[in-house]
Parts: structure tokens; sequence; C-alpha cells
């Protein structure tokens, strides 16, 4: 439906008096690319959308849109649109008027807008709502009334800010379908920011996850989940959150060992030379709660080391159990097999499974 462009930060930062809200960030979203900006609340993710939109000002750094540099642009002549979280219709206007309005600002032919909302309509789904105002639509149909008042205008590239953030879960759900599928027709450049991980795994081809203005890592959804570049990507990364335990490495028989406040276990050999680095110090070993699997159901396993957790919650979600406990003074978390005997307040024998854990650097948080 448009051309599509290449979106390049290169070493942009961005002030709010002494706060830095953006620091030194250079990234690219490339040509048809789902990029999704993923971070806690005041990471920088919005700032750096809406500087791409022109809605706020650079105060170091080039951005590019394209093979224009766009620094001193206007946001109406940057050929972007945004899509907000608040939706942002006119409440006094049709589905047809409001997706139309800014044709008609630019004073485009009749015939020429009128093509354009049906087609952007049909897309969406939304030909029969083009009479109605905003108050008589639900969360998700006002959702795809204002995503189609930005294909209308057939940009270089869609900027989202939260847009599912106000619908309920199931709705949220049923959207990001929905902006699969129109990412796969329009063929655009997206940028998309979010701060639900599950959103940011299912929607992007990239992620780029933040934390106070800085960029913690680039990579494909997995990429991020199986190989956190630091503890903080770690931690954001996963559902429910990824356990961390303190432990020291230790060299002994020719084996690497990670000794906890109440466990010991040793590290599989061909994982020996990645965490040699760490022999001799104190460290922080991650644990995905799905790599924590209930012995007695599991059975022998290869590379899984014994550790015995006290269950404290159980919450049953359907397809697996979440167990809440502890080990010494360390809390812990795994997700096991619905069939698991496992009772509160008892201690119960459990398997980690060596081959899927991460080591973080205790100072720094950085992966071995």
């Amino acid at each position: 439906m448009c051309g599509v462009a290449e979106i390049r930060f290169e070493n942009v930062t961005k002030r709010f008096g002494s706060v830095k809200a953006v620091d030194g960030i250079s990234l690219t979203a490339r040509d048809k690319e789902f990029m999704v900006l993923v971070g806690p609340s005041g990471c920088g993710k919005t700032t750096t959308l809406r500087m791409i939109a022109g809605l706020e000002q650079a105060d170091e750094g080039n951005i590019h849109i394209g093979d224009r540099r766009v620094n001193e642009v206007p946001p109406k002549d940057r050929n972007v649109a945004m899509v907000f979280q608040d939706y942002a219709l006119y409440p006094h206007m049709t589905v047809y008027k409001n997706m139309s309005f800014g044709l008609r600002l630019k004073k485009y032919p009749k015939e020429e807008i009128h093509r354009r909302v049906i087609e952007a309509a049909k897309i969406l789904g939304i030909e029969d709502l083009l009479d109605r105002r905003p108050k008589q639509l639900s969360g998700g149909q006002r959702q795809r009334v204002a995503m189609g008042r930005a294909i209308v205008r057939k940009p270089q590239a869609f900027l989202f800010d939260e847009p599912l953030s106000n619908l309920d879960a199931k709705l949220r759900v049923q959207m990001r379908k929905e902006l699969a599928r129109l990412h796969e027709k329009l063929e655009n450049t997206i940028v998309y920011v979010t701060h639900d991980q599950i959103e940011a795994m299912t929607l992007a081809d990239r992620i780029v996850i933040m934390d106070h203005g800085s960029i913690m890592q680039i990579g494909s959804p997995m990429e991020v989940f199986n190989k956190p570049k630091n503890q903080f990507v770690a931690s954001f990364i996963g559902s429910p959150a990824m356990n961390f335990l303190e432990v020291r490495v230790v060299e002994e028989n020719g084996a690497l060992v990670l000794k906890g406040e109440a466990f010991e276990f040793a590290v599989p050999g061909h994982l020996r030379d990645s965490h040699l680095r760490a022999k001799d110090r104190e460290a922080i070993l991650g644990i995905r709660p799905q790599h924590i699997y209930d012995r007695e159901i599991k059975g022998p396993m290869e590379g899984a080391q014994a550790l015995r957790m006290t269950v404290e919650i159980i919450e049953p979600v359907g397809v697996e159990v979440i167990l809440y406990g502890s080990c010494g003074l360390a809390q812990l978390t795994a997700c096991v097999d619905p069939k698991t005997r496992a009772v509160p307040h008892r201690e119960s024998e459990f398997l980690v499974d060596m081959n899927q854990v991460h080591l973080f650097h205790k100072t720094t948080g950085e992966a071995y």
C-alpha cells in the first residue's frame, strides 16, 4: 500500500531538565520490520517513539527515516503515522470522518479519500461501522478506527504507543493477532512500544529492551529469552520471572560446582568453559521456573541436579501448576506438571535442568 523505510538512531540523547530520558542510544528498525520497544515505566521507550514522530526533539545525535535526516523536520512532514494509547478520536465525528480527517486537511480529492477509507475499513473489518460515532463503539472497535486513520495516510512507518493497554485480557489477545495480520498485509515498518513482555514476544521480529534510557539488549524474541545479556533482561523477559540465587563458583576434581546456601550444583562438562571466568567468585545463578521439574514425575534427566524446596503456595493454572517456595533463605518459583503431588508447607525434591541455567556477574549483572 505504501513505501517502507528504515528508521535509524545514531547516538541519540534526550533530556528533560537534568534527567536523561534517552541516553545515547543507537538502533535501526529495518524495512518492513516489526520492532518492539519494551521495558518498565520510565525506561525511555515512549520518548524514543515520540522522537521518531517528531513530537520530541533530540538533544544530541541523529534520527533518520529512510535516507533523510529528520531531526528538524516537522511531525506532519515525516510521513509516519502514530497510533496512541487513548485512540485520540474526535467524539463528534463519524468513523468515516475520523479516518478521513488527515486526508481532508491535506485536501486530497474526495474520490481518493473515499477509496482509501473503504480500503482500510475492509482490511480492518469495520465497513459496517463507518456511520457510527466513537461513543457507540467498543474499545476494540475504537482501536481499529485509530489504526484505520493511520492506514489511510499510507505512511512510511507506523508508530504504536501501548495501543492495547486499555483493552481487557481476551480482547488484547485478539488484537495482537489482528496487528500481526495487519503487518503481514501492509508490509510496513512498525515501531511498537509496550511494557507487556507477552506482547513483545508474540509480535516482534526483534525486541529492544530498555532501562533507564539505555538499550539493554536487541534481538529476536527467542534470542533475548534464551541468551539474555544481563540480569535485567533475564528478569524482565519470561513469565513467571526467572529465579536468582547467590552462589560461589568453585572447582572440585576438575569440575565446576555452584555452591549456594542450601544446594550444590555441578556444571555440565560442555558448559564448563563458558562459566570458567566465574571460578572462585561470587555470582548470581538464574533458573527459569519452567526448567525446574517435579522429580517424582520427571524421572532421571541428563544434566539435572537435585534441589529441595519447601512449597508454600500452589497455583493451578490449567496446563501447569505454579509453585512458590523456598530453598534456605532463597525464594523460588517453579512451573511443574499438573500431576504434581507437592503440598503446601512440605519439602519436596525437584530437578534443575543445568543445561538451561544462566550465570551472571554479581556486581555488574552481565552474563558469563
